[in-house]
């Protein structure tokens, strides 16, 4: 079983057509406002705030005034997204894609909707379409990769990885995920060097415990490997790592058999 971390950042808001990476507020006349407007950065500041279903409603009040506003599509489908409503995330994105086919991010956000929902080649495509608009933004090859990986492709996800890592040598994550896409390949000797790499400069990423025991259980080192799943153990976030905690318990049982 792959166990991939996906994008810390993960989905990317739009503010009236201006791209960002990062949700953040923007600074508006609001008194001077058109009603569109007001209704998306309202729409806006509850999804900021968590509030998806606020955000939803006012995203929609802001298409009824004006149809064609791409980012109230693009940012209504990352609502839904978070709602789980993924059916009406991708067509609010389809709509993006339909009025602003040079935007990375309608493609992008589409691609992790298709993730959601266990549609990877999909999702693999749109990547592949936001990557020839934005061929240098390391998070969509990182992305891509973990697509190929729960695809059953690893050796496509090691080609992605390795991409996101030339982009960005100090992401954790895409250092992690190599890790996995070798492991993956049965290549535990190299993935053990990764995942020691990660908890060299970040001990208290619990995860790359956890993937390091597999590698070690693989290169027949059992001790070690028993000793990081007790690490493992001590270390995980019991909201977040619920399943692997319980793995880790198995594994443990079976390297003591």
């Amino acid at each position: 079983m792959i166990y991939t971390i996906h994008s810390t950042r993960g989905l990317r808001l739009t503010i009236l057509g201006i791209i960002t990476a990062f949700i953040f507020s923007a600074t508006f006349a609001l008194a001077a406002a058109d009603p569109a407007t007001l209704s998306f950065q309202y729409g806006l500041t509850a999804l900021e705030k968590g509030n998806a279903d606020e955000a939803v409603e006012k995203f929609s009040e802001a298409l009824k005034l004006d149809p064609e506003l791409v980012s109230a599509y693009l940012n209504r489908g990352i609502a839904y997204l978070r709602l789980a409503r993924f059916q009406e995330a991708v067509t609010d994105f389809d709509k993006a894609v339909h009025l602003s086919p040079e935007l990375p991010e309608a493609y992008y956000n589409r691609a992790l909707a298709f993730s959601r929902q266990g549609f990877f080649d999909k999702a693999r495509e749109d990547y592949s379409r936001a990557l020839k608009l934005a061929p240098k933004d390391w998070e969509i090859y990182y992305n891509r990769g973990n697509a190929s990986l729960d695809a059953g492709l690893p050796k496509e996800a090691l080609q992605d990885y390795q991409k996101a890592r030339q982009l960005n040598p100090a992401s954790l994550e895409v250092q992690h995920n190599l890790g996995l896409a070798f492991l993956s390949l049965g290549e535990a000797d190299r993935a053990l060097e990764n995942f020691e790499e990660v908890l060299t400069r970040k001990p208290d990423f619990s995860r790359a415990y956890f993937n390091k025991a597999r590698a070690l259980d693989l290169l027949g080192r059992k001790a070690e490997a028993a000793a990081a799943y007790r690490t493992f153990l001590q270390r995980a976030n019991p909201a977040t790592d619920k399943t692997l905690l319980q793995k880790a318990l198995e594994h443990l049982e079976a390297l003591k058999k």
